[in-house]
């Protein structure tokens, strides 16, 4: 296949996908496949610049904010379409994480452009991203969530609706960018802030305490359900990205109800945001045995510390496997979409 993978783009995971290209390139044409790479910031990275562009660490902090605008200044998405490498491709693997990549803005370029791309469409794409349309699309689809409400809020109505520690963060964001566990009202004023400088709106969402879970959604079916460990009291950035930072356990020591209960609500998480090809569901176990969605991931990370792949590898799917069948889902969509609606390009 000839295979472009898109990433960089500006968001605080810029990093992130760029060390996400680096695993999927490197993996596809592993298979044979003809690949080629796009930073959606800055345009096609020639082959002989990949080693310098993807060889890039993922730090213990996202990138600044001011770097990030600057980029934005330059964005490259209004030129994509123009790209041979981008309409001539069989499909596109988006190797991107947050922002206009995984928000339903690139989705909906590239429906037009007409390329089958591979995750989610525009609509679930914009739903999983927005926390506050997907948990009430949880709670209406029975699937358990934890409560929240919606800044602007005031100490007293956090105290009265939700109760203390909460967990402030921004509505649209990933990887756990820009967010705080606030234990107390005076910490609630300078956590909203933080959380504002990523996003125009602000969770606040009641801490849920206990052990937490991931299980990765593949072709319409659960994989192995893992548990992550992390170094700080939360899977924070530097926990995620930083080697030695987590101890993750595929798949997770868990009584078998209590796993197969995980699967059924990380499929159905994905069902009802209707999401497509691939995803990823993390959940809290409370001491009590009750699990609660936080949150679903239209295009999980692909690194090499990443949960998306150990959820695979746990049921043998080695990663390069998984790289193609993610690419043959989007072929497979594409090609439904065109007998039903006529040719996709």
């Amino acid at each position: 296949m000839r295979i472009t993978v898109l990433t960089g783009g500006t968001s605080s995971e810029r990093d992130v996908a760029l060390a996400s290209a680096a695993q999927v390139v490197r993996a596809l044409r592993s298979r044979g496949h003809d690949v080629a790479v796009v930073d959606t910031a800055r345009g096609l990275i020639p082959e002989a610049d990949e080693p310098a562009m993807l060889g890039i660490r993922v730090g213990a902090e996202p990138p600044s904010i001011a770097h990030l605008k600057a980029l934005e200044r330059g964005l490259f998405l209004s030129g994509l379409a123009a790209l041979p490498v981008i309409r001539d491709a069989d499909v596109l693997f988006l190797a991107l994480h947050g922002g206009p990549g995984e928000d339903g803005t690139l989705q909906t370029l590239l429906e037009m452009v007409g390329v089958p791309y591979t995750g989610s469409g525009r609509l679930g794409s914009a739903m999983a991203m927005d926390k506050d349309i997907s948990k009430r699309l949880f709670l209406q689809g029975g699937i358990p969530t934890a409560d929240w409400l919606m800044a602007p809020v005031t100490a007293a109505g956090v105290a009265a609706g939700i109760g203390w520690p909460a967990v402030v963060k921004p509505s649209k964001q990933g990887s756990t960018v820009g967010l705080s566990v606030v234990r107390g009202p005076e910490g609630l004023a300078a956590a909203i802030e933080l959380a504002g400088r990523y996003d125009d709106e602000v969770m606040v969402e009641r801490f849920v305490p206990g052990r937490e879970l991931t299980v990765g959604i593949l072709d319409g079916e659960a994989l192995a359900v893992g548990e992550i460990i992390p170094r700080h009291e939360l899977f924070d950035y530097e926990c995620k990205y930083t080697p030695g930072m987590s101890e993750e356990i595929f798949p997770a020591n868990l009584p078998g109800e209590v796993s197969e209960e995980c699967r059924r609500l990380g499929l159905l998480a994905h069902e009802v945001l209707k999401l497509g090809g691939y995803s990823r569901v993390d959940f809290r176990l409370t001491p009590e045995g009750g699990l609660f969605c936080l949150e679903v991931n239209t295009l999980p990370g692909m690194t090499a510390t990443s949960l998306m792949p150990q959820s695979a590898g746990a049921l043998g799917i080695a990663f390069p496997e998984l790289c193609e069948r993610i690419c043959r889902a989007a072929l497979r969509k594409a090609k439904d979409a065109a007998g039903a609606d006529g040719p996709p390009r």
